[in-house]
């Protein structure tokens, strides 16, 4: 603990003017939107490209998406202890460090020849899994976490767009499908390292911030466990509904050029990014808002309901298709329900249920206990799709899912609600609601 407190102490010599609320707010969501926003850089150019051409069941693509998600899913297992144990000093190189491994395995990928360039991007999703949780510690446990986390989440709306379009505009100028990721890569890493450097920038939380939020800290073994044998029910579901929101979310994002395409829009790489700006507007006003209620009970079952509300209006875009609702006002207003309950699971319900327990812990911890289960979910969503739908209608099968998948989470968010209404935890007061 002095450890720690030694390094807020030098952090926020370092800060300098960065303690007004207003220029640290701003500060803090460039430096962990642009951060995070590059991460994607190096992720997901790859899947503007088709990879057609290759003798493989339900196509090569396929095959790349699952290799990657797998590298990502066992990053998350990592993660959870990992990230959950990282000391702050530490945070800045170590996401460093895996960005440059990430960008390694995408040069290995071009190197490669098919098949064997598959392990490439398995090897680019281990690294990249962890950088989450390690721009989210410069976040947590502040009076503003849900707004500057909004911010953050934005990213992974409009980046997963953008980092598309940058893939799509150098396959235009002649790059290569082997090639493109590794020089998609290369274009975001400067950008990168300016914003890591902003992120080194931010001072900790102060006095009020822990007074309203509990303070945060790394958690040894003994501490996750005690969390789970407090919560564990509740966080079973919170996960089993955020395992369903990510399975949807990322077939949404990893086959988006084939979805807009069987909709009827092909050859428009910037209708990624333009969809994703009104799902991230619309994400970023819901659930960044939720700062403004200081209560963190309140706030807790309030994120809850944000959550259930995006499903049912996911479910209204879902019945709408059926009912000729167009390509693009389908694809955002299906967006918006997957987002705002997954955004929600990442700025408050974890936050404020960290603040409202006391119980020592951070984000990191929860959130990669989330994490770690949801992309294990969409895993083995991928792997069912190479067995069972090798030429299946994609569209199809994606409204199938929606629709399912978004009536479970629902119930299971609902369930998660019943339970902390029972918990003691959350029908105890929070410390901003007590006198003094």
């Amino acid at each position: 603990m002095e450890g720690q407190l030694a390094v807020n102490t030098t952090t926020s010599v370092r800060a300098g003017g960065l303690r007004h609320p207003l220029v640290l707010a701003l500060w803090s969501i460039v430096a962990a939107f642009g951060t995070y926003a590059c991460m994607y850089g190096f992720r997901k150019p790859f899947t503007a490209a088709g990879f057609a051409g290759t003798d493989f069941p339900a196509g090569f693509k396929v095959w790349l998406v699952t290799a990657q998600v797998l590298g990502y899913t066992l990053s998350k297992f990592i993660g959870i202890r990992v990230i959950a144990e990282m000391p702050p000093g530490r945070r800045a190189v170590t996401l460093l460090s895996l960005i440059g491994l990430a960008e390694l395995a995408l040069l290995l990928f071009g190197v490669l020849p098919t098949p064997w360039n598959v392990a490439g991007l398995f090897l680019n999703g281990l690294p990249l899994g962890m950088v989450f949780g390690l721009v989210l510690g410069f976040l947590e446990g502040r009076r503003m976490t849900e707004a500057l986390v909004a911010g953050l989440c934005a990213s992974f709306i409009l980046a997963d767009g953008f980092a598309k379009s940058v893939g799509a505009a150098l396959l235009g100028a002649g790059v290569t499908e082997r090639w493109m990721p590794a020089v998609a890569g290369l274009v975001f890493l400067a950008p990168l390292l300016g914003f890591v450097w902003m992120l080194q920038r931010i001072p900790p939380p102060d006095h009020a911030d822990i007074h309203a939020r509990s303070a945060r800290a790394p958690m040894n073994r003994d501490d996750r466990l005690r969390w789970l044998r407090r919560h564990g029910p509740g966080l079973a579901l919170i996960t089993t509904a955020y395992l369903l929101v990510t399975v949807l979310r990322s077939l949404r994002a990893d086959f988006a050029p084939e979805l807009w395409a069987a909709l009827g829009t092909t050859g428009q790489p910037g209708v990624f990014t333009r969809s994703e700006f009104w799902v991230a507007l619309g994400v970023m006003a819901a659930n960044g808002a939720v700062f403004l209620v200081r209560d963190n009970r309140r706030s807790f079952f309030l994120s809850l309901a944000v959550a259930i509300g995006g499903l049912a209006l996911g479910l209204a875009a879902v019945a709408g298709r059926r009912l000729g609702l167009g390509g693009f006002p389908y694809m955002v207003l299906l967006g918006l329900g997957l987002y705002l309950p997954y955004v929600a699971v990442h700025t408050t319900m974890f936050e404020r249920l960290i603040a409202l327990t006391r119980d020592q812990g951070n984000i990191g911890y929860l959130m990669y206990l989330a994490d770690a289960f949801g992309y294990l979910g969409y895993v083995g969503v991928m792997l069912f799709r190479l067995a069972l739908k090798p030429d299946g209608n994609l569209l199809g099968f994606f409204q199938t899912a929606a629709a399912t998948t978004l009536s479970l989470a629902i119930l299971a968010f609902g369930l998660a609600g019943l339970f902390f209404s029972r918990s003691s935890c959350a029908v105890s007061p929070s410390v901003e609601s007590r006198p003094g």
